[in-house]
């Protein structure tokens, strides 16, 4: 008889919020009895014409989607509406600010080609197309925490990150993971700007690459990405922050020492390698005590007044990913310098 064992973050079905009860403000606030909080002290803007930005035309598998739920990752917190996480985004490559999502239409993803190398049995360069074709993708709802103190829910499509490890066949010597994004500064207009070390690159070591959580994204909200948010393929690691996350994957690659990361080179002191949530660790220049929870976007295009809650040791995943960090948990769930 199969014993279904329960996680920390599970939670009934009817308990999660729907997408579409976001988007209908009626319904929101007859069901939660609320009142309005549009044009309320603490809203957030942003975007003065958000509007939904769903599956990009040229994205490949589209005939994936939508792909089966995996019931063992839910949620212990509301879905986030879909205009906001489509639109309230980082991409460095784009710009520095939350609006990138309309310059970010520009980056083609067909072809895709991904390049696997480094210490494998296995090198090779694939297509993402041929690439998702090979893979069972399922839908995974996970937190995301980003550096910055703000926090969302997602329900991400894709699939573990450990099926791409077995793929490439990783030599005993491999002891990281390295991915890295495009580069086309001619498309990418932020690539241009000399102060970073393009192209973004970030790292796992093998151990946290094969663990259950680490996901390669390729879709969301029931579609395949969208370009701002990280298509064709981007990495999720719901237990670190958000930046380790790369987006437009085109390269992984398995090396014996640790890597260099995009945002270590930038100010390593303040954001290291690990970049593991934890509450006890302020940012040099903030507390990560708190989290402020984005649910959705109002009529209007403001953020509703964010929900403040306190910071979860690894995200709310500590059961799952703790054990990777052993008596050095310190160093690797977060040091003063995030190493």
């Amino acid at each position: 008889m199969r014993i279904k064992r329960s996680r920390p973050w599970d939670l009934p079905d009817h308990a999660v919020t729907d997408p579409d009860v976001f988007w209908n403000r009626r319904r929101l606030m007859q069901a939660a009895g609320a009142t309005a909080v549009a044009g309320t002290a603490g809203a957030w803007p942003v975007t003065a014409s958000a509007k939904k930005i769903g599956a990009p035309a040229d994205a490949p598998a589209a005939g994936k989607y939508p792909a089966p739920r995996n019931e063992a990752y839910t949620l212990d917190r509301p879905i986030s509406g879909e205009e906001l996480v489509s639109t309230y985004n980082n991409y460095y490559e784009f710009g520095s600010s939350k609006t990138i999502w309309k310059k970010a239409q520009d980056l083609p993803i067909r072809p895709w080609t991904v390049t696997i190398d480094g210490a494998v049995e296995n090198e090779q360069q694939i297509d993402a197309a041929d690439l998702l074709a090979r893979m069972d993708l399922e839908e995974r709802r996970y937190r995301h925490r980003c550096v910055e103190a703000w926090a969302i829910a997602v329900p991400w499509t894709g699939f573990p990150l450990r099926k791409l490890v077995e793929m490439a066949k990783p030599l005993s010597g491999a002891k990281y993971v390295r991915l890295e994004t495009f580069h086309d500064p001619g498309v990418a207009a932020g690539q241009d700007s000399p102060w970073y070390p393009w192209p973004y690159v970030e790292a796992l070591t093998i151990e946290e690459a094969t663990n259950e959580l680490a996901l390669i994204g390729t879709g969301a909200y029931g579609h395949p990405l969208p370009k701002q948010n990280g298509s064709p393929l981007r990495l999720v690691v719901p237990w670190k922050y958000g930046f380790k996350s790369i987006k437009g994957i085109v390269r992984v690659s398995f090396v014996e020492a640790m890597p260099k990361t995009f945002w270590s080179k930038v100010n390593g002191r303040e954001y290291g390698f690990w970049a593991n949530v934890n509450p006890e660790v302020d940012h040099p220049r903030w507390s990560q005590a708190t989290e402020e929870f984005l649910q959705s976007t109002d009529d209007v295009g403001f953020l509703a007044s964010p929900e403040k809650v306190p910071t979860k040791l690894f995200n709310g995943y500590a059961e799952q990913v703790a054990h990777l960090y052993g008596e050095d948990l310190k160093r690797k769930y977060g040091d003063r310098l995030y190493r």
